[in-house]
């Protein structure tokens, strides 16, 4: 979500955010309605706006507009906004953070504070963190315990306790995963007030609530058209840093790749569960075509593993999509399962191996990920030829 959209779902449960105006392209010279200052803010969805020139502080309202085309014309991590946030540019006296997490290790929720909040968040002293779990284990008198250490001032102190139990019930009741606010400011009467809100929702959740599937549409409408091609076949993909490509099938095997690669001391790009449609050329088509346009991924490796899933008419389906492709990126090959005996023989017709071990598999990858992939794989094909 949004920053304004995250803003307005707090309101809605009770939680107090600045009185703000939306721009769009289409009323960009629209005026400020209120006082002045104003803080002229770009909405995009990757972090670290603010240090990035993200936000801007204008003094009058010819000063406002030039902020909101300048913003609009603006892009953050490759990602242009389409709308700007105006809010007034409000005095007070601290910043403070406070978010609402989903983390595996607690089998649910945590809740983290930090008394210093703000763009340099990172560079302050680690936030206090309560891990509790499912939300009807939330206890106010483990939380207060959890932040005396951190907050001397009893009166934010209790005053961050009732916002953390909005938030609480917030999230179970609003599918949502993430619920970070920073700043937050304690004004000069002494309640708080969300200056900064990042909102993110389940998208497994999206079958029950119209607005988490708006908001999957959404997501999904902006995204590369080749990613777009991988989400209408029903893969399921996350980038990562690294750059082996993996297509792998089911995401128990998928995760079991990724993990084999990184013990081996390579570094997976990806998270790629094309299990659905698993033996067509039409169902890996769009998984190595995002691949091969990846700049990151120097290696493809295809690990899938089936009992119903025969073996031999993948190798037929990427045997097609070999002759298709003008990348020079090379694809290493680990298929095993129903018919395998007769994988050797179809991936030789183009010069493939395959690996009986993914172990093996996974070596190989690593091995042309770090020896210059491309002058190995164009030898090969001269050799070939």
């Amino acid at each position: 979500m949004l920053e304004h959209e995250a803003k307005s779902l707090l309101r809605d449960v009770g939680i107090a955010t600045p009185a703000g105006e939306l721009r769009t392209r289409a009323d960009a010279d629209a005026r400020w309605t209120g006082a002045f200052p104003v803080a002229v803010k770009a909405q995009v969805r990757s972090g670290g706006r603010g240090k990035r020139g993200g936000v801007q502080r204008a003094d009058d309202a010819d000063a406002a507009v030039t902020a909101v085309r300048t913003l609009l014309a603006t892009s953050f991590d490759g990602e242009a906004p389409d709308a700007v946030l105006l809010e007034p540019w409000l005095p007070h006296l601290r910043e403070l953070y406070l978010s609402l997490v989903v983390d595996g290790r607690a089998d649910g929720y945590v809740l983290l504070y930090a008394p210093q909040g703000g763009v340099d968040i990172e560079d302050g002293p680690p936030p206090a963190r309560y891990a509790f779990g499912e939300p009807g284990n939330f206890r106010v008198h483990v939380l207060r315990a959890a932040l005396e250490p951190v907050e001397p001032d009893y009166r934010v102190r209790e005053k961050v306790i009732a916002l953390a139990e909005r938030l609480v019930a917030t999230a179970d009741s609003r599918d949502c995963t993430t619920i970070e606010i920073n700043p937050l400011a304690v004004q000069d009467d002494g309640s708080l007030l969300a200056l900064d809100a990042k909102v993110a929702r389940d998208e497994w959740a999206a079958f029950r609530d119209a607005g988490i599937r708006a908001l999957v549409d959404d997501e999904r409408a902006r995204a590369d058209p080749l990613l777009q091609a991988c989400l209408a076949m029903g893969h399921m993909y996350v980038r990562l840093d690294g750059d082996i490509g993996l297509i792998s099938g089911g995401a128990g095997m998928t995760m079991g790749a990724m993990d084999m690669i990184a013990q081996q001391g390579g570094r997976p790009a990806c998270f790629l569960d094309a299990s659905p449609g698993p033996t067509s050329t039409r169902g890996y088509r769009p998984a190595l075509a995002m691949l091969d346009a990846d700049p990151h991924v120097k290696v493809i490796l295809v690990s899938v593993f089936g009992g119903g899933t025969q073996m031999q008419r993948v190798a037929n389906a990427m045997k097609d999509l070999m002759a298709e492709r003008a990348s020079r990126k090379p694809v290493v090959f680990r298929l095993d399962g129903t018919h395998v005996d007769q994988v050797p023989a179809i991936l030789a017709t183009f010069g493939a191996h395959n690996h009986d071990m993914l172990e093996t598999a996974v070596a190989e990858a690593i091995a042309l990920a770090r020896s210059g992939a491309h002058d190995i794989i164009d030898n090969a094909r001269t050799a070939i030829a």
